[in-house]
């Protein structure tokens, strides 16, 4: 009799995990409280415009196409993706504008047309991407940081001899700083801090790791859009006969005698011989393990930014725009500081603008555009978010205005909004914040939540666990996660 294993929460890491252990011989149920799969990576659709509502940078995309291997399946046949061209464009105020070609020596070239910088500075700088990649990644991305085991053996060794070139004695800026003489240039690098939504005046340059993954690697689009991850992996899921409970939100996990026992949903006990959570940590032990001793450090932690997103159907097309397209603050570090600080909105702040029909021309009407309009914000903390979304709006419209010479009011017929509070409450996130715990510290990669528990047969994958948020670590994290578990060896099996 195959084994019983429970997941909760269907979001990406939950959809990963559930392939892995079903392909390792489990008997697979999810619970998931949405009538939908993916959490944060899902969709919204409207009068003729489609958006995807949460991650729109799709970078390392074989960790997808693993999950289709391992199940026996060629990934072409059912996930397509292409490379971009331009990972990103770039907009100051002053008419400045850099495209942030693929080309990582075309990139180069422009840095240098435009601002000056030497192409060889440019070029370096992603070669220390890479280095931080090669040492770092085979520790913080693909092993589990609390196993003893992850700090013995050669990969460790070769990090330890090369601590010094690794960022963690130094934040990004102060790195960006070093590298680059070109202050739009740096703030361009520190950008990348928001990727885990993260202040790049205070997180280690560790995490100038992430420009390698964008260039060097590759920055890609799916097809369908970045919701058809999500369809693909639950068909896959499916059809290895992972079974899907959803409206069914959990409201405990059972534990009996330091061993996971099932979960209660709506009164009713689900039992499982292990189990997976793949809710945000800290909900997950406030709710369903509030019975359970807490991990009061890691609870306590400051958590990440989050995001306020406007998703406007526009009734123009604008060929200056790209899929992803940066409108920059005048004043970055004010704009962090008012965000980590001061736990506010900055009144200039900087606009990311994710348009899909430019790749997907039936994510909008003809001679129209759908954009995914979002600034970083604070978490939620009890501020008054519906003056600061009205103010923000305000002040987004008036900088793209500024930076593109329109008049984008008058161009918006579709409008649906998105804030911490709504995204606490529909991927119960903690706070409102995108990636669980902040990486705003040298020891952030310490301070997040094993992919194991000291209750037997209970483990954890997603976001807000290790390795990080993001679709790449949120699957690495079902991956870590899986590889801890051996294969299901049916009722004589013993873990």
């Amino acid at each position: 009799m195959n084994k019983q294993v429970i997941i909760i929460g269907s979001g990406i890491a939950g959809l990963a995990s559930s392939i892995r252990l079903a392909n390792k011989g489990y008997q697979v149920q999810v619970f998931e409280a949405n009538a939908y799969p993916g959490g944060k990576l899902s969709e919204i659709t409207q009068d003729g415009y489609r958006f995807d509502t949460g991650p729109s940078l799709f970078t390392l995309p074989e960790q997808v196409e693993e999950l289709f291997t391992i199940s026996g399946k060629n990934s072409h046949d059912h996930f397509r993706y292409i490379r971009l061209p331009v990972n990103c464009h770039y907009f100051w105020e002053d008419g400045t504008r850099i495209k942030a070609y693929a080309d990582i020596n075309k990139f180069a070239a422009e840095v240098e047309s435009k601002l000056g910088e030497k192409r060889e500075t440019v070029l370096h700088a992603l070669e220390n991407a890479s280095f931080i990649y090669k040492y770092l990644s085979p520790l913080f991305m693909h092993r589990s940081l609390h196993r003893i085991g992850t700090w013995f053996g050669s990969n460790a060794l070769k990090a330890y001899l090369r601590l010094g070139k690794l960022g963690l004695f130094q934040t990004m800026n102060e790195s960006n700083q070093r590298q680059f003489s070109h202050p739009k240039l740096v703030q361009l690098f520190n950008r990348y801090a928001t990727y885990n939504g993260s202040n790049p005046y205070q997180t280690p340059a560790t995490l100038n790791i992430i420009p390698h993954l964008e260039f060097n690697r590759g920055a890609y689009f799916p097809k369908k859009g970045m919701h058809a991850i999500t369809e693909s992996l639950y068909k896959l899921a499916c059809e290895l006969g992972v079974q899907f409970h959803f409206n069914q939100k959990v409201d405990k996990i059972v534990v009996e005698k330091n061993h996971v026992k099932g979960v209660m949903v709506q009164g009713k006990l689900h039992e499982a011989d292990l189990l997976v959570n793949n809710m945000d940590m800290v909900n997950a032990y406030k709710t369903l393990l509030r019975d359970q001793q807490q991990p009061k450090r890691l609870l306590q932690q400051p958590k990440s930014s989050s995001a306020l997103i406007f998703y406007w159907g526009i009734k123009k097309t604008f060929p200056d725009l790209d899929l992803h397209n940066i409108l920059f603050s005048e004043d970055y570090k004010e704009e962090f500081d008012h965000i980590f600080s001061k736990q506010t909105i900055y009144s200039d702040p900087t606009v990311y603008i994710n348009i899909t029909s430019v790749y997907k021309n039936d994510d909008a009407p003809a001679n129209c555009m759908n954009w995914f309009t979002m600034i970083n914000v604070p978490n939620n903390q009890g501020q008054d978010w519906e003056l600061l979304k009205s103010e923000a709006r305000f002040a987004i419209i008036a900088k793209i205005n500024r930076t593109l010479n329109t008049d984008i009011e008058s161009l918006i017929e579709v409008e649906e909004i998105l804030e911490p509070i709504t995204i606490e409450t529909k991927t119960s996130s903690a706070n409102g914040a995108l990636y669980g715990n902040s990486s705003n510290n040298r020891y952030a990669a310490f301070l997040r939540h094993a992919n194991y528990s000291p209750i037997k047969g209970l483990y954890f994958c997603g976001g807000s666990v290790h390795p990080g948020g993001g679709i790449p670590l949120c699957l690495l994290s079902a991956k870590i996660m899986a590889d801890m578990i051996p294969k299901n060896q049916g009722s004589t099996n013993t873990l």
